[in-house]
């Protein structure tokens, strides 16, 4: 477990991840946040919260120590995966981050720079891909496989054995039935109901999704 992290990301998930790591009393000290291009209501509302500022991932990086890990709470799954290949991030450790809240069943593999939020129920034998998002009171079910840097948006429900590849964001409150294949990059539309295979980078909606 990591000692002292920083989230990537002053945004509204951002702040959800400290959330998450806050309510952990045994997780690592949160020095602040990296943000390239922070709004000023998003600085507002760190300020308050007393959470600091640090600058640029490429700032920061540049002069933050090599055991330094980080969190990247960036919501758009295309973001997070330019930003895992840039310069700034290649040579550091992700860290994850896991609500108390949040059930794990057994044999679950978490990838590093998982971020699971409060309330979320994963089953048994289930893989999480690096960097992948659990939002609040998402449920993935038994021998679910996700792949890196996907977003499950909260209330999303996930079937058994569904297989989900890399960059996909499954909207809240979206079902995805057993079995089902959702190919890369592609998106599931908000309360949509998956009931066959996904294409790549397809976006499908509405009951059944189309």
């Amino acid at each position: 477990m990591a000692d002292h992290v920083v989230v990537v990301g002053a945004g509204g998930f951002g702040r959800e991840t400290l959330d998450v790591l806050d309510a952990d009393p045994s997780g690592p000290t949160v020095l602040g946040v990296v943000d390239d291009s922070p709004r000023a209501i998003d600085l507002d509302r760190l300020a308050a919260r007393r959470v600091p500022y640090l600058g640029t991932l490429r700032e920061w990086s540049a002069t933050a120590p090599p055991e330094v890990q980080y969190v990247l709470a960036i919501g758009a799954p295309n973001i997070r995966q330019r930003l895992v290949a840039s310069a700034a991030l290649a040579t550091r450790q992700a860290a994850t981050a896991v609500h108390p809240s949040a059930t794990i069943g057994s044999q679950v593999e978490l990838g590093a720079g998982v971020v699971i939020c409060a309330g979320a129920h994963i089953s048994t034998n289930v893989q999480l891909g690096a960097h992948t998002h659990v939002g609040a009171g998402a449920v993935l079910g038994h021998d679910t496989v996700i792949a890196p840097s996907v977003s499950i948006n909260p209330a999303a429900v996930v079937s058994g054995s569904v297989s989900i590849e890399t960059g996909v964001l499954v909207g809240a409150a979206a079902t995805i039935l057993q079995g089902i294949v959702v190919r890369s990059n592609s998106t599931v539309g908000a309360a949509a109901c998956v009931t066959r295979d996904v294409r790549p980078s397809a976006v499908v909606k509405g009951v059944p999704a189309r």
